[in-house]
């Protein structure tokens, strides 16, 4: 194309995204906007659902069960003498030669009615023990961070599946037209834990900083366009959305472009609703308290749980809070008081501010890491003493837990051996946990699936079963 071509289609384009396009150009963006389908719009699950949205608590590094919430005696008694590794026949075992058993760093306690056994290391869960249930036979596949981290938020660690919130959006829609479905407040950094992979792009998460680092960083970045009025943006975007849909019908049929075409469009509606969302001095001063927000060490994780209690009271159907700092290969005993002192409070927050507000019972959270931690210590340079250890990774079991939406409050469910290294009685595998997910949401997790290369694909693959004994 010349440049007096270039010019003359340029100008005409500013000048129809400016509102004085023909009566043709008009004619045709009405067209298209009558055949537009919204992704977003609410849909019916298979069947009554106990949950209208989830809370999804992600603990990234991998919490150690055996100092929180799986008490070993054995551990205790032999704390300090060599291990007997049950894999190491079979398996690299890279820092595991200077082993040892590693008891448990804090008391533990029976707690609530319930006398759910729980370490003084997380005082405030504590108090609402009667509201949880705990899952200590949780099982993952990969001992290795990122592909567990993978399989815990899409169900696959080897290759790209849509996140565990972007099925749950494709699958619901949103309560709130002028929302996202899928909210994930400081993720983690790969972004294929809250991608669509093959679903339709719009129902990947959107990314919310909890805590952003200045007065002119945004929680949410590229949201806002100072250079336009509410008016001229909207008819730029006319514009573009029709050359986007022209090009799509000529293609017939792009996801990726499909999800940039209505990002375009949830983008344009968020800029009205969202800075209120985010604004926390909205807030009670008795609320900020509860949280812990303004305060240190919880003022972080306090934002991002209240954000989530935000967020899911105006219509968002899956809000993912990533609390990461959980990898204690080294000084477990100092590292992980801290971890629990900066969530502890946060999370009891949230627990207690939904049922305060009654949204409890319809709002299923759930927390857990990739993984657990090891019954035996790990000094990688073979000179620390023992107080100075941490914990090898372990996907054989772990503990998880659940609250909300017909979950039995003050439930333990599952048992690993006197070493605390496999379930013995009701395992729960993470296809199992997203199977009753999805049933609590009101879907048969055999039914929510998509068509990709040539198969059904669904959020567990071939397996999972709904752990139905959890139930209220």
């Amino acid at each position: 194309m010349n440049a007096a071509k270039f010019l003359s289609r340029r100008n005409f384009l500013r000048s129809a995204a400016c509102g004085f396009g023909s009566v043709a150009l008009n004619a045709m963006l009405t067209e298209r906007a009558a055949a537009y389908v919204n992704p977003f719009e609410p849909r019916a699950p298979h069947f009554a659902a106990r949950a209208k949205r989830v809370i999804f608590l992600f603990m990234a590094g991998g919490p150690s069960q055996h100092d929180l919430f799986d008490y070993k005696e054995r551990l205790k008694v032999e704390q300090g003498k060599k291990p007997t590794i049950p894999f190491a026949d079979r398996e690299l075992t890279v820092g595991l030669e200077n082993s040892m058993s590693l008891g448990p760093m804090s008391p533990f306690a029976p707690r609530g009615q319930s006398g759910m056994i729980m370490s003084d290391l997380l005082p405030r869960l504590a108090t609402v023990a009667d509201d949880i249930c705990l899952i200590r036979g949780m099982v993952a596949d990969n001992r290795s961070h990122d592909q567990a981290t993978l399989q815990m938020n899409t169900g696959a660690f080897l290759s790209l599946r849509p996140s565990m919130g972007s099925w749950v959006s494709y699958g619901l829609g949103t309560e709130n037209q002028n929302l996202p479905s899928f909210i994930t407040i400081n993720p983690p950094g790969d972004v294929r834990n809250q991608g669509a992979a093959f679903l339709p792009a719009c129902h990947q998460g959107t990314k919310v900083n909890a805590k952003p680092g200045g007065a002119k960083e945004l929680p949410i970045q590229y949201l806002n366009d100072p250079t336009a009025t509410e008016a001229d943006q909207r008819r730029r975007l006319d514009m573009l959305q029709s050359m986007n849909r022209g090009l799509l019908d000529r293609v017939g049929g792009d996801a990726q472009m499909e999800g940039v075409i209505e990002s375009f469009e949830l983008a344009f509606r968020m800029q009205a609703q969202t800075p209120k969302l985010v604004d926390l001095t909205r807030e009670t001063p008795a609320t900020l308290e509860l949280y812990g927000v303004g305060k240190e060490p919880t003022d972080r994780n306090a934002r991002a749980c209240l954000l989530a209690r935000r967020f899911a009271e105006a219509g968002v159907r899956f809000i993912q809070v990533t609390m990461d700092g959980w990898d204690h290969h080294g000084n477990i005993r100092d590292g992980l008081p801290k971890m629990c002192a900066q969530t502890d409070q946060p999370t009891v927050g949230l627990i207690t501010d939904l049922k305060q507000r009654g949204m409890l019972d319809d709002t299923l959270v759930i927390w857990s890491g990739e993984f657990g931690r090891t019954p035996w210590s790990q000094d990688l340079s073979g000179t620390q003493p023992l107080e100075k250890h941490g914990r090898e990774h372990q996907p054989e079991s772990f503990c998880s837990w659940m609250a909300g939406a017909g979950v039995r409050g003050g439930l333990t469910y599952g048992t690993t051996d006197d070493y605390g290294f496999r379930v013995v009685e009701d395992r729960v595998h993470l296809h199992d946990l997203h199977a009753t997910i999805l049933h609590l949401l009101g879907f048969d997790h055999e039914r929510l699936t998509f068509r990709h290369a040539g198969r059904d694909h669904r959020l567990t693959d071939v397996f999972g079963h709904v752990v139905k004994d959890i139930f209220s």
